[in-house]
């Protein structure tokens, strides 16, 4: 919207229902008929379903001023007590199934660049990440996937974790026990490297051994998770008893 400023234009801010839009240069010498045809380029509202009301700043709670006049191609906007940064709030009376919705996005048919067309493309992250030899373009990843699977192999076996044996997960801070159900990839989880699938004793996993379909080991909902093995601490653990402190307080 391209306001011809003056020396008397006043700066205000513009708001509606569906927007709040940066601030503007409104002059005193505009009729009303001519705020409401600028200021529909701004908010969408066609100017016979306009509500224009006025918020001073620093009058909190008070009640809006209406910019309104029985003859608004006549009445200026120097009649009411405009204020740098004061907000012109337009309201759309269009019943709602009359008003275009210009927040919700969903149903806006959106461009998608088909995967070989970008490929392509010699100024893009991927293009630049073929050029740096970065992530799976990086000759020496299978190397080194396979020496972190290898480190992590090794971690698991020095801290004795394996299958149906009993656990502590988070340590005694935490002290979420728990027997080993899983040991091994998880394709689901982001990240590389070997997970550890825990029947907790308690209801505090996020699973039932299963991620989007794909099932790793059986247990309870919300009984089942998945860390990793720096987090499991293999021990004599017996089951959580949740009235033993309880008991021991009768």
């Amino acid at each position: 919207m391209d306001y011809q400023g003056t020396a008397a234009d006043v700066v205000l801010r513009i708001s509606s229902d569906n927007s709040m839009a940066p601030e503007r240069r409104v002059s005193p010498s505009w009729s009303i008929s001519t705020l409401k045809a600028k200021l529909e380029l701004v908010t969408g509202v066609p100017p016979s379903y306009m509500r224009i009301t006025l918020r001073l700043p620093h009058t909190i709670g008070a009640t809006p001023i209406p910019i309104e006049s029985a003859d608004e191609d006549n009445t200026q906007l120097s009649n009411f007590p405009l204020e740098r940064l004061a907000e012109l709030h337009v309201a759309d009376t269009r019943p709602p199934s009359a008003r275009p919705n210009f927040v919700d996005v969903s149903t806006v048919e959106k461009y998608t660049m088909p995967e070989d067309r970008y490929e392509e493309l010699t100024d893009t992250v991927l293009s630049w990440k073929k050029r740096q030899q970065l992530g799976r373009f990086d000759p020496n990843k299978p190397n080194v996937e396979a020496e972190k699977l290898r480190k992590m192999q090794e971690e698991i076996e020095e801290r004795g974790i394996s299958i149906g044996k009993r656990c502590r997960v988070g340590g005694a801070e935490l002290n979420r026990r728990g027997t080993v159900r899983y040991v091994g990839l998880v394709e689901q989880i982001p990240g590389e490297g070997l997970w550890v699938g825990i029947d907790n004793d308690e209801p505090v996993g996020k699973n039932d051994g299963s991620i989007s379909g794909q099932r790793y080991f059986d247990c309870k909902p919300h009984h089942g998770s998945f860390v990793r093995p720096d987090r499991v601490e293999i021990g004599d653990y017996p089951v959580v008893n949740e009235f033993e402190e309880d008991m021991e307080e009768i």
